[in-house]
């Protein structure tokens, strides 16, 4: 990709206020229409996590990096990735990558995603380049199968018909397990394209169960597609979903698979990647001769490429966002250059594909008003994305806290799919799922001592602020309501976590304190309250909305961040 195209690229985008880009919108060849480049194309999207219809996605106002990774790609928020991509405020390209103005860009620019508006665009770019007689793969970078409501209601089944009627050739995976083996393996056969992955292993034999790689002939040269599926798929989630099977991150069998792949032919090697941006980046200073990672898991969105040695790596947005369209240039040695270009799924400006719109017409048909019934009226901006609070999971604080007053904190999982709400928006369950659309839904209510609490907060710092990313294992850290602590991430391990307190009062080790969880297994550490029986997190949310009628909750972080300079978002409606 040369510098000039980069910058045209991006002024064509990010310099358009709202009423210059509803110019162009009239005319949406401006910004979808592109001149031929290169020999190949890759049309590429991540971490959709079902979401089906045009929604609202903010991106987080605080990503706290271990001081080793502090300013690199994946680290970066408000104006700070706005500064290292060059981009103005209250821009298109703004309202994708920052939550800076981010209610009043939501208001000019609409929601984004949707699968009509997204199969559409993909559609459209596909015979653009056929047309010019080019060659195209469209490839899903895992996260698509679950985490909505219509994913729930058709165990993801949904989402598979979609991604046949769009066209996938090749995807990889994490949450799809989630819906549990046979069922994920089900699905996996029904895909009318191909699931690959080096690392999805028989955990007693280790034999591969998938597809390492598939070689594609692009005209006069080949390229391979290797797929990584997420390596801690049991460590994050239930291991009854994924018996028998492991997933264990193994540099020396990716390494060979790519070794493989040349030696069959390929003159370029991609790797269709779930590991997340930081595990990607530190496998491309270890694993020779992958030319470029598409990279999922960590819902970040890159405008231009990063160029780790001799790899490219492009990461692919989430929910819905954008469309990454990489334009290649292959020569026998691998790629010689790229062309990357952002396409934001702007539903509102965007046509649909008109078969996808029956197909999810014909879907909803028994399950709309249970989908979209409004349950409450939001009067601030409900959002999930933070390193470590969000108002979304402070409402679900509140909410169990209102129901079960006997209980003296509350633990949500820091998962980064999500949807938002903007103030005066009215909260349906589709919202619910979309926030807390888990295949293990259940609260727990369970006692646990004080030292417990703190030794559990420190290892969920341990993993996320670590500076190795081949020790990262999870998301953000774990919103706990009801406790306020002071966090030092350059700390040692063992030492990050100060000054807690429950309930306005120091944390006592030797007290036991009724915890509540969800959407993980933090319940095995305590003793269960007698006489209470778990029930999905989205029921008990959906009873304390109904009551309310209209809820209200303004960032009021429960964390004190040391060395940082921790933000809350705008909240002004």
């Amino acid at each position: 990709m040369n510098r000039r195209e980069l910058l045209f690229w991006l002024s064509a985008l990010a310099g358009l206020g709202p009423r210059a880009l509803a110019q162009v919108l009239e005319n949406p060849s401006r910004l979808y229409d592109l001149p031929p480049y290169g020999n190949a194309t890759l049309l590429y999207f991540s971490d959709l996590h079902g979401q089906a219809f045009p929604h609202y996605f903010m991106e987080p106002p605080n990503l706290i990096a271990p001081k080793p990774l502090m300013g690199r790609p994946g680290y970066l928020t408000g104006e700070a990735i706005l500064r290292y991509y060059g981009v103005e405020r209250k821009t298109p390209l703004a309202y994708l990558l920052s939550y800076l103005d981010f209610v009043e860009l939501a208001k000019a620019f609409g929601p984004i995603g949707g699968l009509s508006a997204l199969t559409a665009l993909i559609r459209r770019q596909k015979a653009q380049v056929e047309a010019e007689g080019g060659r195209v793969l469209v490839l899903d970078g895992g996260d698509t199968w679950t985490n909505s409501g219509l994913s729930l209601l058709t165990q993801g089944e949904a989402l598979v018909d979609w991604q046949n009627l769009t066209g996938v050739d090749h995807m990889v995976s994490h949450w799809e397990w989630t819906l549990g083996r046979e069922r994920a393996e089900a699905l996996f056969k029904k895909l009318k394209g191909e699931h690959l992955s080096y690392n999805v292993v028989d955990e007693l034999f280790g034999d591969p169960l998938y597809p390492a790689y598939r070689i594609h002939q692009m005209g006069r040269y080949a390229l391979a597609v290797v797929g990584a599926t997420y390596p801690y798929v049991k460590v994050s989630h239930p291991e009854q979903f994924t018996e028998g099977l492991s997933f264990a991150l193994d540099v020396r069998r990716l390494q060979e698979a790519v070794d493989q792949a040349r030696a069959e032919g390929a003159d370029a090697v991609v790797l269709l990647s779930h590991n997340g941006l930081q595990l990607d980046a530190a496998l491309a200073e270890r694993v020779k001769g992958i030319d470029l990672i598409l990279s999922g898991h960590t819902h970040d969105l890159t405008p231009s490429p990063w160029r780790v040695g001799k790899t490219w790596i492009v990461a692919g947005s989430a929910s819905g966002k954008a469309l990454m369209r990489v334009d290649l240039e292959l020569f026998k040695g691998g790629i010689a250059n790229l062309r990357l270009k952002i396409l934001p799924v702007l539903a509102r400006h965007l046509p649909g594909a008109p078969d996808v719109e029956a197909f999810l017409e014909k879907t909803l048909a028994p399950h709309r008003q249970h989908l979209f019934e409004p349950l409450a009226v939001s009067d601030s901006l409900l959002y999930k994305r933070d390193t470590l609070y969000s108002t979304w999971d402070e409402l679900v604080g509140q909410a169990v806290k209102a129901l079960y007053p006997e209980v003296d904190l509350v633990f949500s999982p820091a998962v980064r799919w999500g949807t938002t709400i903007l103030p005066g928006q009215a909260i349906t369950r589709d919202h619910l799922y979309a926030y807390l659309g888990f295949t293990y839904p259940d609260l727990y209510l369970f006692w646990l001592h004080g030292e417990q609490i703190r030794n559990t907060l420190e290892d969920i710092a341990s993993n996320v602020f670590t500076p190795d990313p081949f020790y990262q294992q999870g998301g953000d850290v774990s919103r706990v309501f009801g406790l306020r602590y002071v966090l030092d991430p350059d700390a040692p391990v063992g030492k990050r976590i100060r000054e807690v307190e429950v309930g306005g009062k120091p944390l006592d080790p030797n007290r036991r304190y009724l915890a509540a969880s969800y959407g993980g297994r933090l319940q095995r550490l305590g003793e269960a309250k007698a006489g209470y029986e778990p029930r999905p997190i989205y029921q008990v949310l959906e009873e304390y909305l109904k009551a309310a009628g209209h809820v209200k909750v303004l960032p009021k972080p429960n964390v004190r961040v040391l060395g940082r300079n921790y933000r809350v978002p705008e909240v002004s409606s």
